[in-house]
C-alpha cells in the first residue's frame, strides 16, 4: 500500500527484513539501526537517511545504523 503513495519506506523494525520479501516491493525500504526508537537516538542518523534517499533504488534494503 505504501508503494502507491512513497518512494520509501523507513522503520526501525529490524525484523521487517525477515518478515517480508523486501526484493518484491516497489519501493526503498529503510531500517533504522539505534540503541533505542527514541528521537535523541535516531537523530544521528538523519544524514545518512537523507543521503540513501537521494539514491533510491527500488526493491531495496538500505540498514543505517551508528
Amino acid at each position: 500500500m505504501a508503494a502507491a503513495e512513497f518512494e520509501a519506506f523507513i522503520t526501525v523494525d529490524r525484523n521487517l527484513p525477515y518478515q517480508q520479501n523486501v526484493a518484491t516491493l516497489p519501493i526503498t525500504v529503510i531500517v533504522l539501526v539505534a540503541r533505542s526508537n527514541e528521537l535523541q537516538a535516531l537523530l544521528p542518523l538523519v544524514p545518512r537517511v537523507e543521503e540513501a534517499l537521494a539514491t533510491l533504488q527500488p526493491r531495496s534494503l538500505v540498514q543505517i545504523g551508528v
